[in-house]
């Protein structure tokens, strides 16, 4: 009943993977390649944070 109240630890890594792939889109189109790869790397990194709590889930 009380489920509804509790936050979903992925739902915040995703929020901060979404983020993630702005800034980097951002810094691509500003030319900065070096930092662009660099979040693009913390990207890929929490994507497997949330694919690995996804099937821990099921």
């Amino acid at each position: 009943m009380f489920g509804i109240f509790k936050s979903k630890p992925s739902k915040k890594l995703r929020k901060s993977y979404d983020m993630k792939l702005e800034q980097a889109m951002h810094a691509q189109r500003k030319g900065d390649i070096k930092t662009y790869s660099m979040l693009t790397a913390e990207a890929k990194t929490l994507w497997a944070e949330i694919q690995k709590l996804e099937a821990d889930k099921k």
